[in-house]
């Protein structure tokens, strides 16, 4: 009998360690300990495309997250506290968190589809040594080329809403996130150190979770400003963030 369960994993590059924001988070007093926590939430936030939450309707609150990591309460909400300083963790609207970086990160899998997947490349590797054209070769990356369909439908949709203007273009790490030229130059200016972060961020949140954005340009522009917001010193909050001439 096949198992068609499905198996989600993470896939650390060789480097994830020399991060800065690794570095930093694990120079801290207890900062291995706020490492293994944050590996354990990106285990668990993996089911929900990055999200941290219980099921669809109950997000893991900081007594849940304590609970299934092992940890106290206290040093779960000061890791949290962390996290979100260095840009790992950030909340979502409905007071979920979401694991800014999970795209990076994420795969997924079950024993029968690696059965199949291997057992295509084995047939594809066969055909192409002998000259023979793969039929199989439709079902290999089905995934990419529908992906591909859904940003030119997007873009033909621009252009015709908005005729005589040049059509917009995709962006990002996964080609999805849509702007024109204008829009493009716009938040070059507005975030002329950032604007590749934010668009990349964009791109793998929409990868990873579905969701999808009206505008994207707008939704980038909110991003930024939630960000220089919580960067903001608040009061009854500890400032971890690091100070040069400050030991670690």
């Amino acid at each position: 009998m096949s198992d068609n369960r499905k198996y989600y994993y993470l896939k650390l590059k060789e480097s994830y360690f020399d991060d800065d924001a690794i570095v930093l988070l694990e120079s801290m007093q207890d900062g291995m300990l706020y490492s293994n926590i944050l590996l354990k939430l990106y285990l668990k936030s993996l089911k929900y495309g990055g999200t941290l939450q219980l099921d669809e309707n109950i997000p893991y609150t900081a007594q849940m997250i304590a609970t299934i990591t092992r940890q106290q309460v206290g040093t779960v909400e000061r890791a949290l506290q962390i996290f979100m300083k260095l840009g790992l963790v950030e909340p979502l609207d409905n007071g979920a968190l979401y694991m800014s970086n999970i795209e990076l990160f994420i795969g997924q899998s079950s024993t029968e589809g690696e059965r199949k997947r291997r057992a295509r490349m084995k047939i594809s590797e066969q055909k192409r040594l002998s000259g023979q054209v793969s039929e199989a070769k439709a079902d290999i990356c089905p995934p990419e080329i529908e992906i591909k369909k859904e940003i030119d439908i997007e873009i033909e949709k621009e252009r015709e809403l908005k005729p005589g203007r040049a059509a917009p273009a995709a962006y990002g790490r996964y080609k999805n996130v849509i702007l024109t030229d204008t829009k493009l130059s716009e938040l070059k200016a507005e975030l002329p150190d950032k604007w590749e972060y934010y668009i990349d961020r964009l791109s793998g949140y929409i990868a990873s979770t579905g969701r999808k954005y009206k505008n994207h340009a707008a939704t980038i522009r909110r991003w930024a400003a939630d960000d220089t917001a919580k960067a903001a010193p608040k009061k009854g909050i500890p400032d971890y963030s690091y100070k040069e001439g400050e030991s670690l």
